[in-house]
């Protein structure tokens, strides 16, 4: 494949992006239709059950398709969802070429669309800058090769990498445009989860502001159900979902009074901690694909523990605190050498307004590779445990009766928990 090919893909995943928080949990994608080196059409996938990323760029093109190459950055669907196949309508245009990033591992579709189109005659070439469209669309791939959310651990801290001073006072530890990105985010996430620590010391109220394309749900895990009834996420639990992460030592009458103000309960077997694989799977039954963990220390270090952080987005604050406490980013039990340490492997360091943003991945325990460059002419999908929600696939987000992980709960990480 030519240069020429790799400008026109990069343009392709760029306008991908466009649908970042309002098509999860399916993909992002995005289409160019070129010929004779010119765009003729362009389009994304702009919403969950919306027109996808190819039906729009052919659109766009018309009759000039005819004879054209369409760049797409997943696979086409071959199936018939919430939308007809995306095939149908690529032959149906006349183009004569496709070149997509990556396979989709959907297993309704999962090589059938290429299949299906270089059975019709098309040039169909796949693997181009597969993983920056694996790394773009890593919840979806996840979730489908796990049952579990895509986790993102978010923090703010001083430059010896403290997110309190000791008397626990961290406002603010970032200038108001790094806390504006953070909005942002919020946004784009279908929930955000603090321990109750964080809840009591800071009375959150968790939520975009101004909204993004979705509505979080805000999260609390609170084995004993010490949330305060007249906190900022209880008394408006009726406008914007709040949950709240229990286990057989919260007492009746506070479940009682929470649920009253419109929280929902989540119950955890024991009177220990709240197991973060048991928590991940359920999360994932009611259909959250993208779960944003704010904290605090031992939050965040107990996900870390259990293996279950995918990505992170930090902020540096030019200052120093120096205080000898345990107001630290990450707490847990943590990693015994530096041989051992969680290392990203990939990131990206930003600067705003004196701050440093370093957003970054940890390798993933899943693996994705599987789903880019299996050979085309095998549809038979990968392993692992797919779930409802490819493109176009109906999935009702929030909902108790969307899909269920059938992970073993003794499996990884379910050692790991917290309160």
């Amino acid at each position: 494949m030519s240069n020429l090919d790799l400008f026109w893909m990069r343009r392709a995943l760029a306008e991908a992006r466009k649908g970042h928080g309002a098509v999860e949990p399916n993909p992002m994608v995005g289409a160019v239709v070129v010929r004779e080196g010119q765009r003729i059409g362009l389009g994304h996938h702009a919403r969950f059950g919306g027109p996808h990323a190819e039906v729009v760029a052919l659109a766009e093109a018309g009759p000039a398709a005819r004879g054209a190459t369409l760049y797409v950055t997943l696979e086409p669907c071959c199936h018939l969802g919430k939308t007809p196949p995306c095939t149908d309508a690529i032959l149906a245009a006349g183009v004569t070429r496709v070149v997509a990033a990556m396979r989709d591992p959907f297993p309704r579709v999962a090589g059938g669309g290429l299949v299906r189109l270089r059975e019709a005659g098309l040039r169909v070439d796949v693997g181009l800058m597969d993983d920056a469209a694996a790394r773009l669309n890593a919840p979806y791939l996840k979730r489908l090769a796990t049952g579990l959310p895509y986790v993102t651990a978010k923090w703010a801290m001083t430059l010896d990498g403290k997110t309190a001073t000791a008397s626990g006072d961290s406002r603010w530890i970032s200038s108001p445009r790094s806390r504006a990105c953070v909005h942002v985010l919020r946004g784009r996430m279908d929930a955000i989860l603090v321990g109750i620590g964080t809840a009591l010391a800071d009375d959150p109220q968790l939520t975009a502001r101004p909204p993004g394309p979705r509505q979080p749900v805000r999260i609390v895990l609170d084995g004993a159900a010490r949330l305060p009834v007249g906190s900022r996420l209880a008394q408006t639990a009726r406008e914007a979902p709040v949950w709240i992460a229990v286990t057989g030592q919260a007492p009746a009458d506070r479940l009682a009074a929470l649920a009253a103000l419109g929280c929902e309960i989540l119950e955890f077997p024991g009177d220990g901690r709240i197991p973060i694989l048991l928590l991940l799977s359920e999360l994932s039954r009611r259909g959250v694909a993208n779960l944003l963990v704010e904290g605090g220390g031992q939050v965040l270090g107990a996900f870390l523990d259990a293996g279950h952080v995918d990505a992170v987005d930090v902020y540096i604050a030019p200052t120093l605190e120096g205080g000898d406490h345990s107001f630290t980013a990450a707490r847990g039990v943590g990693r015994p050498t530096m041989d051992a340490v969680a290392r990203l492997d990939w990131h990206e360091v930003t600067a705003i307004d004196g701050d440093i943003r370093l957003r970054g991945t940890l390798p993933a325990s899943w693996s994705v590779r599987g789903a880019l460059l299996l050979e085309a002419g095998d549809p038979h999908p990968p392993s692992g445990h797919p779930l409802p929600g490819g493109e176009g696939e109906p999935s009702t987000t929030h909902s108790p009766e969307s899909v269920s992980s059938p992970l073993d709960p003794g499996g990884r990480g379910a050692v790991h928990s917290v309160e």
